[in-house]
C-alpha cells in the first residue's frame, strides 16, 4: 500500500518527465516520417495517413488523399502508403514507383534523422562549444611525459581508434576500459603530427569500480563494466552516502574513509541516495588491474567560429552514430545484454532525470537538454531504422536492393508477412524492455 501511496505523490513530477520526454519524442517522430512523406509524394506516391503516435486515433482529419491522425499511445508513429504492404497496383502505388524512387522515400526517414540531429547539434555547439581533446596536464616524470606528451597537445588517435572530440576517449575508456599497460596515442603540435608509445603505470588492487567528483558530495561520475558497482545497477549520478555503516559526508570523506579502510576481498556494503531516497547494496570488491594513463584531458566546453560550429556539428552526429553503431555490436558479442537495453520507459526516466539536474541551472539549461537529448534519440533512431531487420527501413531496404539487383520484385505477399513476423518480434521485444525498466525503477 505503501508503494501506491508513493506514486501517488509522485506523479505530478513524473507527468512532466513524460510530458518533456513525449515531446522529444514527437519531434523526431515527425521528421522521420515527414522524410517518408516529402519523398513519397515527390515520386507520386499516395499517403493514405499520416500520423503520430500508435494505437486508436484520437483526432484526425482528411485533406485530400491522406488522413492526418494523433494516436493514443505517444511512441511510434506512421506514413502508410497506397500499396506498400501488398501487390496493389495503381498509378500512385508504392509499388508502380521506380525502384530508385521507392529506396529513397524508404531511406528517406532514417535520412531526414540524422538531418535533425545535425541541425539541434548546430544549437548546441553554437551556445555551449565543442569538446577538444587536449591534453590538459601531463605530471613530471610520468611515462607520458618522458615519451614527450606536453600540455596543450591535441590528441587524434588513441589505441588505434580515431579522436575528433575528448568523449570520443572517454567513450572508449568507459566502453571497453584499459586492458594493456602499453598506450598508443596519436597527436598534434604546433600543425605537427606525432605519435607516441609508452608503458603506463598500473597496480592491481581491490576495487568497486566507480569514478567520483573531487568535491562535494560523493556523486558517482563514472562506472566500469564488469565491475561490482556497475553489476549491482548503481548508476552514475548516485551519491555514495555510507561504507559498511560508517557515514561518507562528502567527496573528501570518501578518500579519507578508503584510505584508513583499503578494499579486500571482504563483503562492503554502501549506502547511496537516488532521487533523494536512500538505497544501500552488498558488494564484493574484485581484484583488477588499474592502469593510469598518465597525464588528464579536457572534459569542458570552448566556442569557435561558425566553420566550427559546422564541423563539430557533424562530429557531434556522428560520435552519436558510432557510439550507437559500436554498443549494437558490444550487444551482439554478448558485452551488452538485453537487459542494458532501454526502451520509452526508462528514456522517459532519464530524460527527466537529467531536466530535474538541469533546473537549477535555469531554463537556457533545461532547453539545451532536450535538444541534447532530441540529437542522441534522433541518431538513435535513424541507426536502428536501418538495421536489415524485417519491418524496419532497414529490412524493406534489403527487400529493394534485392530487387534492382535482380531486376524484378520477391513475392509480395511473402514479403509483406516476413516483416508481419519482424514487426511482431519487435513488439515483443518493446514490451520486454518495457517491463525491464519498470523493473529498474521499483
Amino acid at each position: 500500500m505503501s508503494s501506491i501511496f508513493h506514486m501517488v505523490s509522485n506523479a505530478g513530477p513524473f507527468l512532466i518527465k513524460l510530458l518533456v520526454a513525449m515531446l522529444v519524442f514527437s519531434v523526431i517522430v515527425i521528421f522521420h516520417e515527414l522524410g517518408h512523406f516529402l519523398l513519397a509524394k515527390r515520386n507520386g506516391i499516395g499517403v493514405v495517413e499520416f500520423s503520430l503516435g500508435m494505437g486508436p486515433r484520437l483526432i484526425s482529419t482528411v485533406k485530400g488523399e491522406t488522413r492526418y491522425s494523433v494516436k493514443l499511445l505517444p511512441f511510434g508513429g506512421s506514413c502508410i502508403m497506397v500499396g506498400e504492404d501488398g501487390d496493389e497496383q495503381g498509378e500512385n502505388t508504392f509499388n508502380n514507383a521506380p525502384i530508385w524512387g521507392r529506396i529513397a522515400v524508404v531511406a528517406a526517414g532514417p535520412i531526414f534523422n540524422f538531418f535533425m540531429a545535425f541541425a539541434f547539434a548546430m544549437i548546441i555547439v553554437s551556445v555551449v562549444g565543442y569538446d577538444p581533446a587536449e591534453v590538459m596536464e601531463v605530471p613530471e616524470g610520468s611515462p607520458a611525459a618522458e615519451a614527450g606528451l606536453q600540455a596543450g597537445d591535441i590528441i587524434t588517435k588513441f589505441e588505434g581508434r580515431s579522436v575528433d572530440i575528448a568523449r570520443d576517449m572517454d567513450t572508449y575508456i568507459a566502453l571497453h576500459g584499459l586492458t594493456s599497460d602499453e598506450i598508443n596515442l596519436t597527436y598534434t603540435r604546433d600543425g605537427k603530427k606525432q605519435s607516441v608509445r609508452y608503458q603506463a603505470e598500473s597496480v592491481e588492487k581491490y576495487m568497486l569500480g566507480f569514478g567520483y567528483t573531487p568535491d562535494g558530495p560523493a556523486e558517482i561520475t563514472s562506472l566500469s563494466r564488469g565491475l561490482p558497482l556497475e553489476e549491482a545497477g548503481l548508476q552514475i549520478g548516485d551519491v555514495i552516502t555510507s561504507i559498511d555503516g560508517t557515514p561518507i559526508g562528502d567527496a573528501n570523506g570518501l578518500v579519507k574513509y578508503l584510505e584508513a579502510n583499503p578494499l579486500s576481498s571482504q563483503r562492503v556494503t554502501i549506502g547511496y541516495e537516488r532521487d533523494g531516497k536512500e538505497k544501500e547494496v552488498s558488494v564484493v570488491p574484485r581484484m583488477n588491474k588499474n592502469i593510469s594513463l598518465g597525464f588528464a584531458y579536457n572534459l569542458g566546453r570552448e566556442k569557435t567560429n561558425f566553420l566550427g560550429v559546422m564541423k563539430y556539428s557533424f562530429i557531434e552526429v556522428k560520435y552519436w552514430i558510432r557510439t550507437t553503431v559500436e554498443s549494437l555490436f558490444m550487444l551482439v558479442k554478448g558485452q551488452f545484454t538485453v537487459n542494458d537495453l532501454s526502451g520509452p520507459v526508462g528514456i522517459v526516466n532519464a530524460i527527466g532525470d537529467s531536466i530535474d539536474q538541469a533546473k537549477p541551472e535555469g531554463t537556457k539549461m533545461v532547453s539545451l537538454q532536450m535538444i541534447y537529448w532530441a540529437i542522441l534519440l534522433s541518431a538513435n533512431l535513424g541507426v536502428m531504422n536501418l538495421l536489415p531487420i524485417p519491418a524496419l527501413d532497414g529490412g524493406r531496404l534489403v527487400f529493394l536492393i534485392i530487387e534492382a539487383i535482380r531486376g524484378k520484385a520477391l513475392n509480395r505477399n511473402v514479403e509483406g508477412m516476413v516483416h508481419f513476423a519482424g514487426f511482431m518480434l519487435l513488439m515483443a521485444l518493446m514490451v520486454f524492455v518495457m517491463f525491464n525498466d519498470i523493473r529498474k525503477l521499483f
